[in-house]
């Protein structure tokens, strides 16, 4: 515990962690403008012009129940958050060579595993309270705005608390990827570019991917969508199963082991690395 009240305060003591705070906040607010209109071409695709052969796909008309709707609204931000949260654990680890504080850290703290165990719990509690925060706001706003769709809260439906526990768990998992990152790369620019590039690389070019590819070989192909965690992730905070899509609880396995993977090889990479 004195490890990770330790690495909380390298974290507290800088201004990286309320920089990225100011940027998720307008994030924020810019995707739960973007879930607003989504939810009401989803209500009300005539009043946008869908076209009736878009309406009677089986997946638009399940995005379209009033739990997802609820779901996606009341997880709002996540796109931006994990990847916020990514980027802070990646500046945990870096900041030590950046800084060139990791030989003093490894020499107070000899044994390299509980230094590394105490960065992954440090990250997760923040990446955790990125994700309390945005879900106060969400809890704040979404009723208001189903309110004016003329749809109940939906606070009542099981599916809701399990999205938006899923969507904790999410956070928590990106923030052990981005601790993986910056152990693997040391250089503080080369890990946050790398960083990115596989997250939104990976995001973008993986659903063009996917679609080319069902278009061949059928729907089917869509379950690939487990191996890009951020479309995983994405996936754990859906109201319900989608149509075509894989289910869930599939998606919250695969990151959990995408984090057990990146944090044991995190792990003994630090372990055998010299810090010098």
């Amino acid at each position: 515990m004195n490890l990770v009240r330790s690495e909380l305060l390298k974290i507290r003591t800088t201004n990286t962690w309320w920089v990225f705070g100011l940027i998720t906040l307008p994030l924020w607010g810019l995707t739960l403008l973007i879930n607003y209109f989504q939810s009401q071409t989803l209500l009300d695709p005539d009043s946008v012009g869908v076209p009736e052969a878009d309406q009677q796909n089986a997946q638009f008309q399940a995005a379209g129940e009033h739990v997802n709707i609820a779901a996606n609204l009341y997880t709002n931000g996540q796109f931006f958050g994990v990847l916020i949260v990514m980027l802070l654990g990646v500046l945990v680890v870096t900041n030590e060579f950046f800084h060139q504080t990791a030989t003093t850290t490894f020499l107070t703290t000899p044994h390299r595993t509980a230094v590394v165990v105490a960065k992954l719990v440090a990250a997760g509690i923040l990446g955790l309270i990125f994700w309390i925060v945005t879900t106060g706001l969400n809890l704040i706003f979404t009723p208001l705005i189903l309110g004016s769709l003329d749809v109940s809260s939906q606070l009542g439906e099981g599916a809701i608390w399990q999205a938006i526990g899923l969507n904790g768990l999410a956070y928590l998992l990106w923030a052990v990827f981005g601790i993986g990152f910056g152990v693997l790369i040391r250089s503080q620019i080369g890990a946050t570019v790398t960083a990115l590039l596989v997250y939104l690389a990976g995001y973008i070019g993986a659903i063009i991917v996917l679609a080319i590819l069902a278009e061949q070989f059928g729907d089917w192909i869509n379950n690939l969508q487990l191996i890009v965690p951020s479309l995983a992730s994405q996936l754990m905070a859906t109201g319900t199963d989608l149509p075509g899509s894989p289910p869930r609880w599939a998606g919250a396995a695969v990151m959990v082991a995408y984090a057990v993977v990146t944090g044991t090889i995190g792990t003994l990479i630090m372990r055998k690395r010299d810090v010098s």
